[in-house]
């Protein structure tokens, strides 16, 4: 057995606490199960297995990505495993287990200076720049997480797996929207269930792009980019949900105190928002939604920081 085949096959565990009386139930797959604490570790298998598979990373080959952290920390635990060099260009909007992660899974990481700590549109536009920029060298193959289709094809199997722990009775998926891969490969698989499933996306409502808004910086990390990411279209989600940082991390917050689950600022938003679903709802139904990251991604931000 290889270190990669213990990717995947995540526990779906039912929140009891946070849950008001009167709404459905609220179902979370806990993703910080995954080797690296991350979801990404899915599209990072799929990414490099694709490339290796139809030759566009070749032996000696070098993988190179723009990355909030925990791509690039997924991206470098696949290619740790698989013998190749990997460059990643972040930032330090991002925290500093995630660059260090990174590092110590022998990536060569580049950091680009952010604007106070935050996530902007001017920020990640430039990470892709530089990112594309260093893939131009010989025997490179650049990533490219926004654009590329073997990522969502990663996030396939999710799908599957919240279908059979539940026993094929999911009424909504909730998801918050970086790349949209990840809600363009689950949304795929689920409505090919039930395509009577309600999919909600959901996006920082201080950079609410995909609902009309005008970009802005904001704390999520790994989601609301600042602009419409490729990967999105129309009919994508039934509707998009703003939160906002603050509620997100008080979520989180949450989570951990009333029910044990150790998550990031993105798995925060993702509940806000499922809570709102399930209320809407009401009982006899279940929504489903991902804790996309372990939070000890995050002691050294003010998530959880004391200091």
């Amino acid at each position: 057995m290889s270190i990669l085949d213990s990717v995947g096959g995540t526990p779906l565990v039912e929140l009891r606490r946070v849950v008001p009386g009167g709404a459905a139930r609220v179902l979370v797959k806990l993703e910080s199960h995954n080797p690296t604490g991350s979801m990404k570790d899915r599209m990072a298998l799929a990414v490099v297995r694709g490339a290796s598979a139809g030759g566009r990373l070749t032996p000696g080959g070098t993988v190179v990505e723009y990355t909030g952290g925990s791509t690039g920390t997924s991206l470098a635990f696949v290619c740790a495993a698989m013998g190749y060099p990997i460059t990643l260009v972040t930032s330090d909007a991002f925290s500093r287990e995630k660059r260090d992660h990174m590092r110590a899974l022998g990536a060569t990481v580049v950091e680009l200076p952010s604007e106070g700590g935050r996530t902007t549109r001017e920020l990640i536009q430039r990470m892709i720049s530089t990112a594309a920029e260093l893939s131009s060298a010989s025997n490179a193959f650049y990533a490219d997480q926004f654009n590329n289709p073997d990522a969502a094809a990663g996030y396939a199997p999710l799908a599957d797996e919240m279908w059979e722990q539940s026993r094929g009775r999911l009424d909504a998926f909730v998801q918050s929207v970086g790349t949209a891969q990840c809600l363009t490969g689950v949304a795929t698989v689920l409505r090919g269930r039930n395509p009577r499933i309600r999919i909600t996306a959901v996006e920082p409502a201080e950079s609410a792009v995909l609902s009309g808004g005008e970009p802005g910086p904001h704390n999520i990390e790994g989601v609301g980019p600042g602009f419409v990411p490729p990967m999105w279209r129309p009919g994508l989600a039934d509707e998009v949900l703003r939160v906002s940082t603050s509620e997100a991390k008080d979520m989180a917050r949450r989570l951990a105190r009333e029910e044990a689950l150790f998550a990031g600022t993105s798995t925060g938003a993702n509940v806000v928002a499922a809570l709102r679903v399930a209320q809407r709802l009401g009982p006899g139904l279940n929504v489903a939604t991902l804790a996309c990251d372990s939070g000890l991604k995050y002691l050294s931000t003010d998530l959880y920081s004391s200091g």
